[in-house]
């Protein structure tokens, strides 16, 4: 193996410039290009992606991972995940010139970061991704997701504090009443379709089972025809943290990134 690198690089998007880190030994053999969600920076919420950068470098491997345009170091508006596909392409070119042997090359995102995945990297010749907590699913108004409601409320009948504050008064019931109703509805089922439709090759979907974006992709992608669903594993992880912020979590998920790998045949 090389000597491991970490190193800061501008990369040219439209008339803007992209910060980014790239981490791992010059010759490594696979690459990955991390796609950050929301307005969240290459380090990640409890400096996610800088642990996991961390983490793939010492097995061998290379990591990307940027501000996109209008996000933290990087310069520009942020045109959303939905207009990311320049600066995800931008950031794809930039790890193969890096690291010129790399012969397979995967992609990490969590939430609207992994939904940016499988709707802009279809022409970047992928061979996995790991998606987390994929966002499929639109918040109604104010209130999340039907179901994550529906999963808050089956913890929440199932713990006595619960009940106790509900005949003590301390539950705002006009809350409550809107949560039921809109724990019933459909949701908009045409991102998850997007989502299904683009997911790259060889997919692992790891999902926090207490997260509510993860309640909300498990339901949307259970509602899909079969014929709808392309093959992926799935990976769900005993914890309600979003970004996998519990050691226990963070371990199964840097798990699921260095076993996503196909071995050579």
């Amino acid at each position: 193996m090389g000597n491991i690198l970490r190193s800061i690089l501008s990369i040219p998007c439209e008339k803007n410039m992209l910060l980014a880190t790239i981490d791992g030994p010059a010759d490594a053999r696979i690459g990955w290009l991390f796609v950050v969600g929301g307005s969240q920076t290459r380090v990640g919420p409890h400096r996610l992606y800088e642990r996991l950068a961390h983490r793939l470098a010492e097995a061998g491997h290379a990591v990307l991972r940027f501000d996109r345009r209008g996000i933290g170091d990087s310069g520009g508006q942020d045109q959303g995940y939905l207009g990311s596909a320049l600066d995800i392409d931008a950031a794809a070119r930039a790890l193969r010139e890096n690291f010129p042997k790399v012969n397979e090359c995967l992609a990490f995102g969590l939430c609207d970061g992994a939904s940016a995945i499988a709707l802009h990297c279809g022409g970047l010749g992928l061979s996995g991704a790991v998606l987390a907590n994929p966002w499929v699913v639109e918040p109604q108004g104010d209130l999340p997701p039907a179901a994550a409601i529906r999963g808050h409320y089956r913890r929440r009948i199932l713990d006595p504090r619960a009940w106790l504050r509900l005949l003590s008064g301390g539950v705002n019931f006009r809350k409550l009443a809107r949560g039921i109703a809109n724990s019933g509805k459909r949701a908009d089922d045409q991102l998850v379709r997007r989502f299904a439709a683009g997911l790259p090759l060889h997919s692992r979907i790891v999902l926090a089972e207490g997260d509510g974006t993860a309640q909300a992709f498990a339901s949307a992608w259970k509602n899909l025809a079969a014929g709808e669903r392309p093959a992926a594993s799935i990976v769900r992880i005993p914890t309600a943290s979003h970004s996998f912020a519990d050691p226990a979590a963070f371990e199964a998920l840097a798990d699921a990134l260095l076993g996503a790998v196909i071995p050579p045949r």
